[in-house]
């Protein structure tokens, strides 16, 4: 850690020290003014983080933090295409896949990437137009009504997601699956209710020799091929990869493979033509308004200072509940059904990206990163476990997101739906003493007896600290900001903390080791060498 770093990281941990002992409900009883000064407004977005445990003192410390780890000259190299993924020796311009061709040039290696980039999206225009439009026909002359996306990662959760978030935009006449799981069980009931006539496969795999996804390529081409023969296969497969001799030898034309970039890392590459299956299931207009909203927040980040930055304010307010009050994990709570996989998608996107224990200097880090994120939609997640953040002693810190309007207006429903996530954040700050319970249970008519035996169970100690982001309504443009704001939040926890969030060195070496079990399991080479548990593993399931 840079010694600039140490020193407000220092004082961070002094007045953490200085204020475990005060209580939300303290910091809001001396403030009416609380909410105004601790919440932030962007176009027709509201963050609202006064239920933090944090003082004006707090952000103050916190900015300087930002400043002492220099992230403004962080953001600078990405933008300018600096190899900030330094273990690969690769730029991370995801940035520029959603920049527009009128903003000017961005560089990497001294070339303009933005026609390859637009050359790219034009490819992937036209193509929808043409499933849409019903000109491409399959092998029989029948037109496209089911696209499964073969990928896993970033090839799988990111389109995935936001096809489910974008459900209110999805096209009438095209249905839009997804395949990720080396388990047959996901590609065998995929396929169960399709029809391989009017059947499309995306294959994407950026070197198209990820195993989970070839394999589940292959089991898919054989299902086809036994139903129309081996010409089919050029008709009803496409490949999303940069490896066109691979993509050829599979049987897909090279003119139906679309390209993305080394500088791109899949769990950046929604923006990309990984995001192919989702302008499939919502049409390419509405593909370009993602992209505008994932644009929009990119300026926002780029130019808005510190105590108005939404990126940088989540990222510095994880900081501080993870490194100075001790949070080892943290909530995220839609109350959307729609977003119901974005904790998934987050999971990948933070905890791959930071979950290092190295810092850029090859040294072991010297704070925690990466809390594990765990979550599920409201009101779902209310039965389920919200006894424990509520009384289960454990300090979680939760992220609401909700909208003023809702994607699917149903009567009656949302006003509940919001009267939930405000009441919950609510309960979480407040909690309720022995006392309040004991008033509350008596007011009721309940023997003294009885309250003094069940008031212990029903209070609460509040204190939980929560966050929330309040959006207008779930749209192509939102969905994009909503998603560019976790990415840029990511990188400026990993410039704090010091780590590179562009690699992940642990998910390779479970491949390699994968790959040397294969052939054991199979029966093709012997099992020397093995630990006796990994030994005993494989002879059981072989005998």
């Amino acid at each position: 850690m840079k010694p600039a770093t140490r020193a407000a990281w220092d004082a961070l941990t002094h007045h953490a020290a200085a204020g475990s002992g005060v209580h939300l409900r303290e910091l809001f009883a001396a403030d009416a003014q609380r909410f105004a000064r601790l919440s932030v407004t962007w176009n027709d977005w509201l963050l609202d983080y006064s239920k933090q445990r944090v003082a004006p003192e707090t952000m103050h410390l916190l900015q300087g933090l930002w400043h002492a780890a220099d992230v403004p000259g962080w953001i600078l190299r990405m933008r300018n295409g600096d190899a900030i993924n330094h273990t690969e020796d690769r730029a991370a311009l995801h940035i520029a896949l959603r920049h527009p061709a009128s903003a000017g040039p961005i560089l990497h290696g001294g070339h303009d990437v933005m026609p390859a980039v637009h050359h790219e999206l034009d490819r992937m225009q036209a193509f929808v137009g043409q499933i849409h439009g019903r000109h491409w026909r399959g092998a029989t002359g029948e037109p496209i009504s089911d696209v499964v996306n073969i990928g896993i990662g970033g090839s799988d959760l990111g389109p995935r997601m936001a096809t489910q978030a974008l459900a209110a935009f999805r096209h009438p006449d095209i249905r839009v699956h997804y395949v990720a799981n080396l388990d047959g069980a996901d590609l065998a009931t995929t396929l169960a209710a399709l029809q391989p006539r009017t059947t499309l496969f995306v294959i994407a795999s950026k070197t198209f020799t990820t195993q989970e996804t070839m394999q589940n390529a292959a089991s898919a081409r054989h299902w086809l091929v036994q139903a129309l023969g081996e010409a089919a296969v050029a008709r009803h497969f496409v490949a999303v990869s940069t490896n066109l001799a691979e993509v050829a030898r599979f049987g897909i034309d090279p003119a139906n493979a679309f390209a993305f970039w080394d500088w791109v890392g899949g769990r950046y590459s929604l923006w990309s033509a990984i995001g192919l299956p989702l302008a499939l299931a919502v049409g390419f207009d509405n593909f370009r308004r993602l992209l505008a909203g994932a644009h929009a927040m990119d300026g926002h980040f780029f130019s808005a200072p510190p105590a108005e930055n939404l990126p940088g304010l989540l990222a510095l307010l994880e900081i501080w509940n993870s490194n100075f009050l001790g949070a080892d994990n943290r909530a995220l709570l839609p109350y959307s059904q729609s977003l119901g996989l974005l904790p998934r998608y987050l999971q990948q996107l933070e905890m791959e990206s930071n979950g290092k224990q190295t810092d850029r200097q090859g040294q072991p880090l010297q704070c925690a990163a990466a809390p594990v994120l765990w979550g599920e939609p409201g009101t779902n997640g209310q039965h389920a476990f919200y006894q424990l953040i509520h009384q289960g002693g454990h300090l979680i810190p939760c992220e609401f997101i909700a909208c003023r309007q809702p994607d699917f207006d149903l009567p009656g429903h949302h006003p509940k739906l919001l009267a939930n996530c405000f009441a919950q954040s609510e309960a979480l700050m407040r909690g309720k003493t022995l006392a309040e319970t004991t008033a509350e249970l008596a007011a009721g008519g309940m023997a003294p007896d009885q309250v003094a035996r069940l008031a212990p169970y029903r209070s609460f100690p509040g204190n939980q600290p929560s966050t929330t982001l309040l959006l207008p309504r779930l749209d192509p443009h939102t969905l994009g900001a909503l998603l560019a704001l976790y990415e840029h939040k990511v990188f400026v926890q990993s410039i704090i903390w010091d780590i590179n969030p562009f690699d992940q060195w642990g998910v390779e070496y479970g491949k390699q080791l994968a790959n040397r079990l294969l052939p054991i399991i199979e029966g093709k080479a012997p099992g020397a060498g093995l630990d006796c548990s990994t030994a005993g593993l494989i002879h059981y399931c072989k005998s």
